[in-house]
């Protein structure tokens, strides 16, 4: 069994876990048992109502998770049995058996867990999604990693039948790429991509335009940076605090993509924060654009100021990591992909670059960290409360 199957496992067998759980089952029970008296007013009804329909999917879990369990209980006994008696064949499909209701209890614990947790606000949320290169002596490595991280996102948005649409995008000289933006919807963008921001550093040997004294293994880092961005953002903005240039959009290799001002870049004088928006030919759709992801950078800066006030010890929540840490490293001589916050490693960079199964399986790999450390930080925070009111 996986690491993250143990860890799922272990904490649904957890003392407290079980004591919480039987404590809303009962809760359950005695609400549904409520709804039937012909005694309650229309207030009445309609609080025993939504608390029914709060507990009802927890309940349902739960009883399914001990249902797997027994299950998982008795084919445990038949495989002692089986070895026992020395009968490999049938103890071999016993075992088959037992993986698959490993499995299933994992994927019933993860569901009982996000039942539990409330759900991250934003989760839903489209994102503005930044990737911007670092600087090294080694050439172009910087830039062309950004490059391969960029089209990775935009490879992955398309496997989760996401939009991506690109909103600045500023080219390195030699094929590479300093700069881009794009901004991405669909079903539950954030919450997938939430944990992508941060450092990333590349390691290897560059393919071209060196001298056989410079074939040592090169190390360069990018960094991503993702802004949830709900629909219903109203971040006021005075035109008197804004700067805005009009510049050529330019294309790879320095090409002009157009012979007009068409390019866009604001800067909000009070923060500072500056974005360019140069994918459009018309100015002013540049400027729209340019503005909305300034509102989203804005609203950022709110957001992280309200997880400061609400800081949580836990390592993977977004408002305890800074942008700046490292946070993954892509090895190719070693072809090995390593998220330094889970220990979690996986072979073959080239899959993981190609923006599908593998990139969607460290991503949940992830999610599912996330929502162990919420559920035990929940159930401390509970205990914690219980033992001061004694």
């Amino acid at each position: 069994m996986d690491e993250s199957k143990q860890d799922s496992q272990a904490l649904w067998k957890h003392e407290a876990v079980q004591k919480y759980l039987e404590t809303l089952s009962k809760e359950y029970q005695q609400v549904s048992h409520l709804l039937k008296a012909d005694s309650l007013n229309d207030f009445e009804q309609r609080t025993l109502r939504r608390r029914y329909a709060d507990l009802s999917p927890i309940a349902a879990a739960f009883q399914e998770i001990k249902e797997a369990e027994k299950e998982v209980h008795e084919l445990e006994a038949m495989c002692k049995e089986l070895d026992r008696r020395d009968e490999k064949q049938l103890l071999e499909l016993a075992l088959e058996e037992k993986e698959t209701l490993d499995e299933k209890m994992n994927l019933l614990c993860r569901k009982l867990f996000q039942l539990l947790v409330p759900k991250d606000k934003y989760d839903g949320s489209p994102v503005i999604l930044e990737v911007t290169a670092g600087r090294t002596t080694g050439g172009d490595i910087c830039q062309q990693f950004t490059k391969e991280m960029f089209e990775m996102y935009q490879k992955y948005a398309d496997y989760k039948r996401w939009t991506f649409d690109i909103v600045n995008y500023t080219p390195a000289e030699i094929g590479g790429l300093h700069h881009a933006a794009a901004h991405i919807s669909g079903e539950d963008v954030y919450r997938h991509l939430k944990y992508e921001g941060g450092t990333h550093r590349v390691q290897r040997i560059p393919e071209t335009g060196m001298s056989s004294r410079m074939q040592r293994i090169h190390t360069g880092t990018m960094s991503v940076i993702v802004l949830p961005q709900p629909e219903e953002v109203d971040i006021k903005v005075d035109p008197k605090d804004l700067r805005i240039d009009t510049f050529r959009a330019k294309g790879a290799g320095g090409q002009h993509v157009n012979k007009t001002d068409s390019a866009v870049r604001i800067v909000h004088l009070p923060t500072g924060l500056a974005v360019e928006c140069q994918q459009e030919r018309s100015q002013q759709l540049n400027k729209e654009i340019a503005l909305r992801t300034l509102r989203a950078k804005l609203y950022q800066q709110i957001i992280e100021k309200q997880l400061s006030q609400e800081q949580s010890a836990r390592k993977l929540q977004l408002g305890t990591r800074a942008q700046s840490e490292r946070i993954r490293t892509y090895n190719f001589t070693q072809d090995r992909v390593t998220d330094h916050r889970i220990s979690y490693e996986a072979r073959n960079i080239k899959e993981v670059l190609y923006g599908k199964e593998a990139l969607d399986k460290l991503i949940n790999r992830l999610l599912e960290f996330a929502e162990i450390e919420a559920v035990t930080e929940y159930l401390e925070n509970l205990q914690a409360s219980e033992g001061g009111g004694c």
